[in-house]
């Protein structure tokens, strides 16, 4: 495969069965517009209001995915019951699964979300770090997923600290060890922006980067130059950036199924 014959593929973007603004129409083609393969990644899981919530809710997303030339993705939350509830034959007809700590449960019990305003008092940047190291590290242990998104989301408490403090070079080798290990690939967000050390990281332990716009609107969608750059600039070949139809899925799907 050439780099003239290659696309990039978006493995992470959300239409309006979720919080987006496009429809699955005008996801793919705005990604068609940019040169990009489309992949349709919405929020499944119970706890959100504009969501995908139920099980019969993600059979007819998926119903409805399958009209289109599109690749068949979602996006779950690792505090959420909803993935642990999917029986196989649903999985099954996902190109991809992408796993997303939008919160954690700390050794105590409470659980902190990424997008609340409130935090628990008392609890320090390095104590709150170690928890979402060990939840990351249970995730890639237990949750069957094929992506993590934006992997240094954390909460709005934190939003303005400097990535590379927060993300210790030892949580970072704990991170993508666990990644490694459970063959989960770390999405180069461009939305939510890892610093490269950490990228870096991941490629040299032989985890998979993976592309994602984590678009929600027309501007979003698609837009995985930015990430493209930086893989390439790291001297990443394209053909080796995570695709479902070419990798494959822990889900179990195959390229025989592919959209």
């Amino acid at each position: 495969m050439t780099r003239a014959s290659w696309r990039p593929v978006d493995c992470h973007a959300h239409s309006t069965f979720s919080d987006g603004e496009l429809s699955v129409e005008d996801v793919i083609e705005r990604a068609t517009a940019l040169g990009v393969r489309p992949s349709v990644s919405d929020h499944i899981a119970t706890y959100m209001a504009a969501a995908v919530r139920t099980t019969e809710q993600v059979r007819e997303y998926l119903d409805a995915l399958e009209q289109h030339d599109v690749l068949r993705g979602g996006e779950f939350c690792w505090h959420d019951r909803l993935w642990r509830e999917l029986p196989d034959d649903l999985v099954r007809r996902f190109t991809h699964r992408i796993g997303s700590l939008h919160a954690i449960v700390l050794a105590r019990g409470d659980v902190v979300h990424a997008f609340s305003r409130r935090f628990p008092p008392n609890l320090s940047a390095d104590a709150y770090m170690e928890e979402h190291v060990a939840n990351l590290e249970r995730f890639a242990r237990e949750m069957p997923v094929d992506v993590l998104a934006h992997p240094t989301l954390l909460p709005l408490a934190f939003r303005n600290w400097p990535l590379e403090e927060l993300w210790t070079e030892s949580r970072e080798e704990r991170a993508v060890r666990a990644l490694a290990a459970a063959g989960i690939a770390f999405e180069v967000s461009n939305r939510y922006r890892a610093h490269e050390r950490f990228i870096r990281r991941a490629w040299e332990h032989g985890v998979r980067l993976s592309l994602g716009s984590d678009g929600h609107s027309y501007e979003q969608v698609a837009d995985v130059a930015y990430p493209l750059e930086l893989t390439r600039s790291l001297g990443v070949p394209d053909e080796e950036l995570y695709d479902p139809v070419r990798h494959g899925s822990r889900t179990g799907f195959t390229r025989r199924s592919a959209a």
